[in-house]
């Protein structure tokens, strides 16, 4: 089974603050011969840099901290997520939870006050919508 993952949940260094974190649960997929992980950065691939400004959805717009609409740019990275899912067959995305990008369910509300409001980020809306299992880190066992 191929599935979809956000690069960051595999340690990659593309998180908006250039840094990495470890998801044990995530590492324990890498074992299984069962499954095949098909990495993606939707924002690297959209065209932004590493490290960038954190951004935060605002209704259908995306903007970071500073004004700067980034919308463009996370709605290309979607397209480029989706293009792998299919090019894969790809039928589940675990993504990284609470990314303006990536997030599925919940995701920060735009003020940049850490508050979290119901909401997907733009690729888990875009996948959603193309029928894929939208996972979270958080829902892994």
């Amino acid at each position: 089974m191929n599935i979809l993952i956000s690069a960051c949940l595999l340690g990659q260094y593309c998180r908006y603050d250039g840094k990495t974190k470890v998801y044990p649960q995530v590492q324990d997929l890498l074992g299984r011969d069962d499954i095949h992980l098909i990495p993606v950065c939707p924002e690297q691939a959209g065209g932004l840099a590493t490290p960038r400004p954190a951004a935060e959805r605002q209704g259908s717009r995306v903007v970071t901290a500073n004004g700067s609409d980034v919308t463009a740019q996370y709605q290309r990275g979607a397209e480029a997520a989706l293009y792998w899912a299919r090019l894969f067959h790809c039928t589940k995305a675990i993504l990284k939870e609470k990314s303006p990008s990536c997030g599925h369910g919940q995701i920060y509300d735009g003020t940049f006050s850490r508050t979290l409001t119901a909401g997907d980020g733009v690729t888990a809306e875009l996948l959603r919508a193309e029928g894929l299992e939208i996972i979270g880190e958080s829902d892994l066992p």
